[in-house]
């Protein structure tokens, strides 16, 4: 089994950034300074950067050892009406463009709403679009993984099933596992164990092979959530997810890739999950 490898980061530049230089380039050094490995440009409400700002991003990434995804805004739907999805289509291929010049490997994006039908219906409408879309980012030389995220409520479109479906479907598309909001979904507790998280990743190697447990891309905080799921993220400590088995598993299953902090407290909680992964990993090395 490959050995488990992950670096952990923060979704958007951290707290604790400078003011100066300040902005996505301050919180790349920040991160390099706390010895986290990873970064999540939080371009959620709109895309609006320069190429020039992109080259300074991925300059200072690139010397930080910093790996870089993004974040696409949040208006996004993959299920959209026909006169929208444009603007949704518009939103997404920005986000991979300039994504693509600041150096970002993977463009995370919450995929839509149900609308109240059926997932089926959501999905034979969503997974065309995105194949168009990774075939136009491909014919421009794009290489961007998209990633579509598992989202926290059960009326979204973004179950497990449905990011591992537009994953199998399409070649360039991987899930972005929220594990909180995977706990998050049904409302009632569950999806919070070693073992149900060992069948979730069973399952994703099985649907789309070894290789996407060797790049796994991992948003992780605490979170509140009713019966309808996810009302809203909290830090680590403050919340009932069972994180560290949540580790276990991912090491078991010779996980690799990124884990980045949504939390509150976003640094102080990213180290507090890259000390628990250490220490996971070494009991296992010990065993």
């Amino acid at each position: 089994m490959p050995k488990p490898y992950l670096v952990f980061g923060t979704v958007g530049a951290p707290i604790s950034t400078p003011k100066r230089p300040g902005g996505t380039v301050g919180g790349i050094q920040r991160l390099a300074e706390m010895r986290l490995g990873a970064l999540e440009l939080a371009w959620v409400q709109s895309v609006r950067v320069s190429e020039a700002k992109c080259a300074e991003i991925k300059a200072t990434a690139e010397a930080g050892g910093i790996a870089l995804s993004v974040h696409a805004p949040y208006f996004i739907n993959l299920n959209a009406r026909d006169d929208e999805w444009p603007h949704s289509r518009k939103r997404l291929m920005d986000a991979a463009h300039y994504g693509h010049l600041a150096g970002a490997t993977d463009i995370i994006f919450h995929p839509g709403s149900y609308f109240g039908g059926e997932a089926r219906a959501a999905l034979d409408k969503a997974i065309p679009r995105l194949r168009q879309c990774l075939a136009d980012l491909r014919a421009a030389g794009n290489p961007v993984t998209l990633r579509p995220e598992t989202m926290g409520k059960s009326a979204m479109l973004g179950s497990l099933e449905d990011t591992l479906s537009m994953a199998e479907e399409i070649d360039g598309v991987q899930p972005c596992l929220d594990f909180a909001h995977l706990h998050a979904r049904p409302g009632d507790g569950s999806a919070n164990s070693y073992a149900e998280w060992q069948t979730m990743l069973k399952l994703v190697k099985r649907r789309l092979g070894a290789r996407a447990l060797r790049s796994v891309h991992i948003h992780l905080s605490g979170i509140a959530y009713g019966p309808r799921g996810e009302k809203h993220h909290l830090p680590i400590k403050e919340a009932d997810l069972k994180y560290r088995d949540l580790f276990k598993a991912l090491r078991d299953a010779g996980a690799a890739g990124r884990v980045l902090c949504e939390s509150p407290k976003m640094e102080a909680d990213a180290l507090v999950m890259k000390r628990a992964w250490g220490t996971i990993v070494s009991r296992a090395s010990l065993a």
